[in-house]
């Protein structure tokens, strides 16, 4: 264990953000049900194709997340899946879609590729005119809106050369955050935006820089224990005082309650076996 991994386990929640007020606001999601998930490659480590997916599961247990969000009074749209795209059910990587503007993913592996079509034309359906990138990017995977800025990750799948064009077409600057471990191989796997001045993240998956420029954006972050950040813990959804979690991340629940946040776990198991979990999950549509 690293200095940065027993700093992750011991680090409290700090007064400050304990103390802040939190409040919810109604949200807009985009789904895609896992009527075609497998794992039939490895494009990450968390994937094995000798491991055996029970379909029902994964669908029972997506459809769970569905009606939490439902049940929080936030709006869930359907994308409909497409067989022969068994991670198309990860719909936060299609794209970006913030102040009007649409980003359309652009895979780095040819697996995924296809995707990108389903989501524009959904996205198109939808009244908006999605904007292509000419580099690799693999949409809110590594692009989360937190306020006024666009957190950005870039090391394993977005091109940090994407950043600037993702920024041109919506309208909003990016901070270019670079991932180090291929575990947390996108951005939201290991960090979250719980409100517009508050995050969540596991400082192991990033570069030293990367951390101090972090903290400097949000000083009241929350650092997140290995134990959690490896059952995906920090691939969450935030309503701003709602955190629909992975039910294994219990040590990140805890320090959710002590920010003044409500934590909801939801069991996403069988997701995890394609190296995904809540956020993967769940495209938001930012307003």
């Amino acid at each position: 264990m690293t200095i940065s991994d027993v700093a992750a386990e011991t680090a409290p929640v700090s007064d400050v953000a304990a103390m802040k007020p939190r409040f919810p606001t109604t949200r807009r999601y985009a789904m895609t049900a896992p009527t075609f998930f497998t794992v039939e490659y490895a494009i990450n480590p968390w994937m094995d194709t000798s491991t055996q997916v029970d379909v029902h599961l994964a669908m029972s247990q997506w459809e769970t997340l569905r009606q939490t969000y439902k049940e929080l009074g936030h709006t869930v749209e359907l994308v409909e899946p497409v067989e022969g795209l068994p991670d198309m059910v990860y719909a936060a990587n299609g794209g970006l879609l913030v102040n009007g503007k649409a980003v359309v993913a652009n895979f780095a592996y040819p697996q995924r590729v296809p995707e990108a079509a389903a989501y524009a034309e959904w996205m198109t359906r939808h009244g908006f005119d999605p904007v292509e990138t000419r580099h690799v990017n693999e949409g809110q995977g590594d692009l989360l809106v937190a306020g006024s800025i666009v957190l950005a990750g870039y090391g394993f799948r977005t091109d940090i050369r994407a950043h600037d064009e993702i920024a041109a077409a919506v309208g909003m600057p990016l901070v270019s955050i670079e991932l180090v471990d291929p575990r947390f191989y996108h951005l939201d796997t290991a960090l979250a935006v719980l409100d517009e001045t508050t995050i969540a993240y596991y400082p192991p998956a990033f570069s030293e820089k990367s951390r101090l420029r972090l903290l400097e954006l949000f000083p009241d972050a929350i650092e997140v224990a290995t134990a959690d950040a490896f059952v995906l813990g920090l691939n969450a959804v935030s309503d701003g005082l709602h955190v629909v979690h992975p039910a294994a991340a219990t040590g990140f629940a805890e320090q959710l309650s002590e920010a003044g946040f409500e934590p909801i776990g939801v069991d996403l198991s069988e997701l995890l076996k394609g190296g995904g979990s809540i956020k993967c999950c769940t495209l938001e549509v930012y307003s």
